[in-house]
């Protein structure tokens, strides 16, 4: 079986987030990046299968050689090889036309995509990829079972859960429930010295897409004011800063 997951490099949530070029640009000083969480699970996901059947994993991402520590990491955990496509992910289309061009003559099993990533929270390239390639795409998925020649798998849908199957080759776009958090892999000492001699191979791209999106400037979530402890006793006083202070009655 052939597996590729694509990966994305995304700031950690602790990380302090500030904004240059009055505001129009993200600052990247001081942040320290890893695999996009959902993209995580797809990876332990795709492990898991490998241990149980023969598969190659093929972890792919698309951006500049800042990205290769996510790409390296994930070879520790257990991916067979790494590729990364030179080219600047300015938007979800320029990304999901580099992981479209790259799976032409591949002939991938299955392609694992996060259901989004954490820092823009799009949730197109899954999409695009599997409209590209003319792929079956299951979204959202929280479940998978390899039975004979298809796939048994479980979607998170409002309100429940989809029960569904697919044959091969398609894409699926996983997130918590593929697998648990407490089932993520931490690289060991022997993965990463394992890492070392797998190859990170780079490919240059040439596509080129007119920019649709244009930013006019970032800026941050107001923040909370601070919480104020009225006694239960004292209804008058909480009826009060309702009615005057937050205004919601």
């Amino acid at each position: 079986m052939n597996i590729l997951v694509c990966i994305s490099s995304v700031p950690d949530t602790t990380s302090p987030i500030n904004f240059t070029d009055n505001n129009q640009s993200f600052d990247k000083n001081g942040i320290t990046f890893i695999i996009n969480p959902y993209d995580e699970f797809c990876l332990t996901k795709a492990i898991f299968i490998k241990e149980k059947q023969s598969a190659t994993i093929t972890v792919l991402n698309v951006g500049d050689n800042t990205n290769d520590s996510v790409l390296r990491k994930a070879l520790a955990i257990g991916a067979d090889n790494a590729v990364r496509i030179n080219q600047k992910a300015e938007n979800s289309e320029i990304v999901a036309k580099c992981i479209v061009e790259y799976c032409q003559d591949k002939n991938f099993d299955i392609i694992f995509c996060g259901r989004e990533s954490i820092d823009y929270n799009g949730g197109k390239v899954p999409g695009f990829i599997a409209e590209k390639l003319n792929l079956p795409f299951i979204n959202g998925c929280v479940g998978l079972d390899i039975k004979s020649a298809v796939m048994e798998l479980k979607r998170e849908i409002d309100n429940g859960h989809e029960v569904c199957e697919s044959s091969f080759p398609a894409v699926i776009a996983g997130q918590k429930g593929l697998v648990e958090e407490k089932d993520l892999r931490i690289p060991s000492m022997r993965g990463i010295m394992s890492a070392r001699t797998k190859s990170l191979e780079v490919i240059e791209s040439a596509i080129t897409l007119e920019k649709s999106i244009k930013i006019i400037h970032y800026e941050k979530p107001i923040q909370r004011s601070e919480c104020k402890m009225i006694n239960e006793d004292n209804v008058e006083e909480l009826v009060d800063l309702l009615n005057n202070e937050a205004k919601v009655i």
